[in-house]
């Protein structure tokens, strides 16, 4: 009895016919002939009410339910989560289901309210879009069923808690991955490069075949042998690729719920994905007072393995970076020429020109590509129409900072420094972009 009190709960139409009665009781002392009528009914009801708890409690049956969670989350995307719910009661049921999501999510009004037929099995789907890295704690599946009379509802706990790791993004480094192999990243804004001279690899002198380039034509060969012989090129392979991410101050500045550091992360995974498929060597580091987070630039099975659980592990307090330990590292730990992508951020012109100096030694010895990023909602702001003096003050700040990035721009230009100046949402399309550039024009 304790049991079945605990997990009874009323449902809403029972109030309703019971606030019903109390008014017709009310009624009844200005019109006494309805009395027996009243009486009559809350009998009824009392009996109705009582068949609504056999049926749910006594009678054969119930409701089975399971939550499935995927291993591990991608952190600024969509996850999937199912509910299957199974119906063994002999009569249709009405259900409101109530999962226990984690509290980072922050959503207290989360249900779904349906129906389910006799020995019938439904599984329900909703989607979870995490925006921070670490581990979240899923709850108790808490499922109300009532019976086609609807007076009541009794409460069955299922999946008790989970927890499940919110990892950088590789949802995107599939999609991208996906997109490769059919062909459609054009579709993307990733775009076709024309090569410019021979940036590659000597591999072997062949026969020529219609179609080779006769500028391959090796003279020497052919003279020997009495036939056209072409020098066969390979791609060049095994170039270290180096993201390095700036986890200071500057990359907390949120962008739909996401930092700027986590979208580094997610596209640090897909380029490094990316290089290394292109039979590159992939690697990563990040700094703010001092450089931590090292993955050597390796081509290996384990490597993407490796910098997933590196990036996953990052952490900050988002202190003022220290561009200088940065070179000296860079000097020390990175002798090969190298393809640098450094993700950090600049608001204006005076940021850049204190670290400018470091940025330029680091530019003599590799090939660095400084990433950084657009202020969306300032630039949103100046599309406003401003219509006080207050708002022409405010939007010409604005612009002032929104050009400055352009300056910005230039300003690395001109001392030979490739740039990306990106959205955040665009980040892991223009780096890529950006790479296959480079790999195109044999720049490394």
């Amino acid at each position: 009895m304790k049991k079945i009190l605990r997990n009874i709960y009323l449902q809403k139409r029972f109030f309703i016919v019971l606030t019903g009665l109390v008014i017709g009781f009310l009624i009844s002392y200005m019109v006494p002939n309805i009395l027996g009528a009243i009486k009559l009914l809350f009998y009824v009801f009392a009996l109705i009410f009582l068949v609504d708890i056999i049926l749910v409690f006594a009678s054969k049956g119930g409701i089975k339910g399971q939550r499935s969670v995927p291993e591990k989350l991608s952190n600024g995307d969509e996850n999937e989560i199912k509910i299957s719910l199974f119906n063994s009661y002999l009569f249709p049921v009405g259900l409101k289901i109530l999962d226990e999501i984690p509290h980072q999510f922050q959503k207290r009004d989360f249900g779904i309210s349906t129906t389910l037929g006799k020995g019938k099995e439904k599984v329900f789907r909703y989607y979870l879009r995490p925006t921070e890295r670490g581990v979240y704690s899923f709850g108790n599946l808490n499922v109300f069923a009532h019976s086609p009379i609807g007076f009541i509802s009794k409460k069955y706990t299922f999946g008790y808690e989970q927890q499940v790791p919110v990892y950088p993004s590789f949802l995107q480094l599939r999609k991208y991955d996906l997109m490769a192999f059919t062909n459609k990243l054009f579709e993307y804004g990733l775009k076709k490069i024309r090569r410019i001279g021979h940036t590659m690899e000597f591999e072997q002198i062949k026969d020529y075949v219609l179609g080779d380039d006769i500028r391959n034509i090796n003279w020497k060969a052919t003279a020997k042998k009495g036939g056209l012989m072409v020098n066969q090129y390979q791609d060049e392979k095994s170039q270290p690729i180096y993201s390095i991410i700036d986890k200071g101050r500057v990359m907390k500045m949120p962008f739909d719920g996401l930092s700027l550091l986590d979208y580094a992360i997610n596209a640090t995974l897909v380029i490094s994905h990316i290089a290394l498929k292109k039979q590159d060597k992939a690697g990563m580091f990040a700094f703010s007072k001092k450089i931590e987070n090292r993955v050597v630039a390796e081509r290996r099975s384990s490597q993407m393995n490796l910098i997933l659980e590196t990036l996953y592990n990052l952490e900050t307090n988002f202190v003022e970076s220290d561009y200088s330990r940065l070179y000296a590292d860079i000097k020390r730990n990175i002798t090969h020429r190298s393809l640098i992508l450094l993700y950090t951020n600049f608001e204006t012109l005076d940021a850049l020109q204190r670290q400018l100096p470091y940025l330029q030694a680091i530019a003599k010895q590799h090939l660095l590509v400084v990433i950084f990023f657009e202020n969306t909602e300032l630039i949103k702001f100046t599309d406003e129409k401003a219509e006080t003096i207050q708002q022409i003050f405010e939007k010409t700040i604005a612009e002032k900072f929104v050009y400055e990035k352009k300056l910005i721009v230039n300003e690395l230009r001109k001392y030979g420094i490739q740039t990306i100046l990106t959205k955040p949402e665009h980040l892991t399309i223009n780096t890529i972009n950006k790479y296959l550039e480079i790999k195109a024009r044999g720049l490394i």
